[in-house]
């Protein structure tokens, strides 16, 4: 089904288009990868290139019959593709639906990854999962799940100095979230500065 140009302002364009049923109906809805088109997020690198740095946002849509409600525009929440990561490369975002929730995952190559998990409940898309690995090229430091529906989190961390990756020894940890809170995507300013573990108590 043709998606109507108004769900996007003007001063942004479309650069990925997801689409998956998110609220149980079996239909497909749409998500919108979106990206600024502001001249002022234009620069020029040393090469003498043009480099893109305007933020990316999301707009999200859920069918109904033979339209499309938007239901989320969250404009500015990522950082450019193009962001300067100093002596590190930007992590890179990925966002996709499956099994009726959105995920938002920044991969970080040998660095490890972090996921956050959402669902469209009541009347918003909040976020019931967050997963994040902590690596040194192929061993993994430190594993942090936390299921926000159940309240429960599990670490894992590598108490094996001498891995190579795949014999890491985990000690492993259950807790419960110290301080649970709601939090929905459309609050999120920037995911830059998001931090889960600190915003639900289970670190400083």
């Amino acid at each position: 089904m043709q998606i109507p140009a108004g769900l996007v302002p003007e001063s942004h364009k479309v650069v990925e288009t997801i689409r998956g049923d998110l609220n149980g109906d079996g239909r497909d809805d749409v998500v919108l990868l979106i990206k600024a088109r502001d001249r002022k997020g234009l620069f020029t690198d040393e090469q003498g290139g043009t480099v893109d740095r305007n933020r990316r946002g999301l707009v999200i849509a859920l069918r109904n019959g033979d339209r499309y409600e938007p239901v989320l525009k969250n404009l500015n929440c990522f950082s450019s593709e193009n962001e300067d990561g100093g002596v590190y490369f930007a992590p890179e975002l990925s966002v996709s639906s499956r099994k009726g929730n959105l995920l938002i995952e920044y991969s970080h190559g040998r660095y490890g990854y972090w996921t956050y998990t959402f669902r469209y409940r009541n009347s918003a898309f909040e976020l019931i999962g967050y997963d994040s690995s902590s690596n040194s090229g192929p061993v993994v430091d430190r594993f942090i799940s936390i299921n926000l529906l159940t309240s429960k989190v599990l670490k894992k961390v590598n108490t094996n100095a001498d891995a190579q990756g795949g014999d890491e020894r985990f000690r492993e940890s259950w807790l419960k979230v110290p301080t649970p809170r709601r939090i929905a995507l459309a609050d999120i300013e920037d995911f830059d500065e998001l931090s889960v573990e600190r915003m639900l108590g289970l670190s400083r």
